[in-house]
């Protein structure tokens, strides 16, 4: 294991001494956890800009925005079919009316 050397402004050490007595648990692996949490959060921030950025950049394209809407309405379709399929109707057949009081009253 690496073994690194980092000044501490007094309050953060203070904070950091208090945590790890807190939790019962070195000074070390307390940095650690928190180094740890801190560059996977980074991490997952990067890679959701990229994300938004290919995103923006797609819907951006007419062609592929109109690809996307056809391929979710399609979905929207097969997965109504497979409700009413797991709920015992046949695809498309309408809900039947229970009696008694309704759900959003």
């Amino acid at each position: 294991m690496a073994a690194i050397s980092l000044r501490l402004p007094d309050d953060l050490d203070r904070k950091l001494a208090e945590e790890a007595d807190l939790a019962g648990r070195p000074r070390s692996e307390v940095v650690r956890d928190a180094l740890a949490e801190y560059l996977a959060r980074r991490e997952r921030a990067r890679f959701m800009a990229e994300f938004i950025a290919e995103a923006k950049k797609g819907y951006g394209d007419p062609e592929i925005r109109q690809e996307a809407i056809e391929m979710a309405e399609e979905h929207v379709a097969l997965s109504n079919a497979a409700l009413d399929l797991a709920e015992g109707r046949q695809p498309g057949e309408p809900w039947p009316e229970e009696p008694g009081e309704r759900w959003w009253k």
